[in-house]
């Protein structure tokens, strides 16, 4: 989305290198991805969820 879109940024961000970073975000599994501190899920996500998820975390509402 990030590539496509001048409205979404993206981090990728290695844990093994920062791990206090993947304490606070609890990564147990990769890809992790964490939206506006808000959404956060693991795995990968068939696109329509990925963008239920996407507008979820920036809208700030939570759950599904």
């Amino acid at each position: 989305m990030a590539v496509e879109s001048a409205q979404v940024t993206a981090e990728v961000i290695e844990v093994a290198e920062f791990p206090l970073i993947a304490q606070r975000y609890q990564v147990y599994g990769v890809p992790k991805v964490v939206i506006n501190d808000r959404v956060s899920f693991e795995g990968a996500l068939p696109e329509p969820s990925f963008v239920e998820r996407v507008v979820e975390g920036a809208s700030g509402r939570t759950g599904p």
